[in-house]
């Protein structure tokens, strides 16, 4: 299989759940990385890449490895300069220990472990991914999570990304609406004045899809998000595990893990999706790649055949096909934009985004 020229991949191994953040004049990606491996086992580095544009991208030495009282290095991400991480130990890797560390340079190349900051909360079945913004005259950081009651999103305050204070359960699933038995890697991207939390749909033994939910805080004293009604953003077996970022302008954006893209047989697995600004209409997020994309306007019944897929618009969805794969694509009539790039095509729709690996 050909590598995608615009996708985050690793030179060999696997690749998973990305983090995002400008810095000193470049884009740093970090991701959860096995380097010797094309299927995932719990002993996760931090992989790291930098690039100028968002579509080329250079290695860069790993950020962080097993050791030193860590059995993985799980997702996370970056603020202030500091990296917030998911420790986990072999004997119970669902129960997550949140972690700093901080950069021995200005380039971010080495990485120093620090203390542990949070430990899992006694009634969370699964704890980890812990997400970090500053808020307020301060910071929050969100982890995604697990109870008996169903998915959930603990919350934490600081100061000085040292000291944190919980403020407990911020944001579970409303009533019976289905959203899994847990969350995972949650974000919250601030998008046209309002609070959007991201999450990725848990459970056990099966990652199923990315959802978001716009929130409204009652006042800076209130430390609940009060999430709305959750919508359903990614469609297909690609996209799971996104996080928010702010461009060098500034502007919000997100960018997830694709899984089933890969080369076994060449020695990689995993790539990233194209990093796409986010804004809000009607209430719903979308999406806008920052590459180049084909516009296709069709009517009912309009069919695109290229090599790898097929898509067909219907009443209410278009219809992508690619080797096994089917995927149903909300659609409401409007412009589809989409990008082919070697092993991989992403299609953005103003009623969700597809991403399929090809061939």
């Amino acid at each position: 299989m050909t590598r995608p020229r615009q996708h985050h991949t690793a030179p060999t191994g696997w690749v998973n759940d990305p983090q995002l953040t400008w810095h000193d004049g470049r884009y740093h990606l970090f991701f959860q990385y096995l380097p010797d491996r094309t299927t995932w086992e719990l002993g996760c580095h931090w992989g790291h890449a930098t690039s100028t544009d968002l579509l080329t991208w250079e290695p860069a030495p790993v950020a962080l490895a097993p050791g030193d009282g860590d059995d993985g290095c799980w997702s996370g991400s970056i603020a202030g300069g500091v990296v917030f991480y998911t420790s986990v130990s072999a004997d119970r890797p669902e129960q997550g220990r949140i972690r700093r560390a901080v950069p021995a340079d200005d380039s971010w190349t080495t990485w120093i472990k620090q203390d542990v900051v949070i430990e899992p909360p006694a009634e969370a079945t699964h704890f980890r991914d812990p997400f970090v913004r500053y808020e307020g005259d301060g910071w929050r950081m969100v982890v995604g999570c697990a109870t008996a009651a169903g998915p959930a999103v603990w919350s934490y305050r600081t100061r000085d990304l040292k000291s944190w204070h919980a403020d407990g359960i911020v944001a579970a699933r409303p009533g019976t609406e289905w959203t899994g038995k847990g969350w995972e890697c949650p974000a919250l991207v601030e998008v046209d004045g309002s609070t959007v939390l991201l999450v990725s749909v848990w459970e056990p033994d099966a990652l199923h899809y990315l959802a978001y939910a716009v929130c409204s805080p009652d006042d800076t004293a209130d430390p609940g998000l009060h999430p709305g009604t959750f919508r359903r953003l990614s469609y297909g077996p690609s996209p799971y595990a996104a996080t928010a970022f702010a461009d060098r302008e500034g502007r919000p954006g997100i960018v997830a893990w694709l899984r089933e893209v890969g080369d076994t047989a060449a020695g990689w697995a995993g790539a990233t999706s194209i990093p796409a600004l986010v804004s809000l209409r009607d209430g719903r997020l979308e999406l806008a790649p920052v590459t180049a994309t084909e516009a296709w306007s069709p009517a009912v019944g309009d069919s695109l055949e290229r090599s790898g897929y097929t898509l067909l618009a219907r009443t209410g969805s278009v219809l992508l096909t690619s080797g096994g794969h089917r995927v149903e694509l909300p659609w409401s009539g409007e412009t589809l934009r989409l990008v082919a790039d070697g092993p991989v095509l992403e299609v953005y729709g103003e009623d969700g985004w597809a991403a399929v690996p090809l061939g």
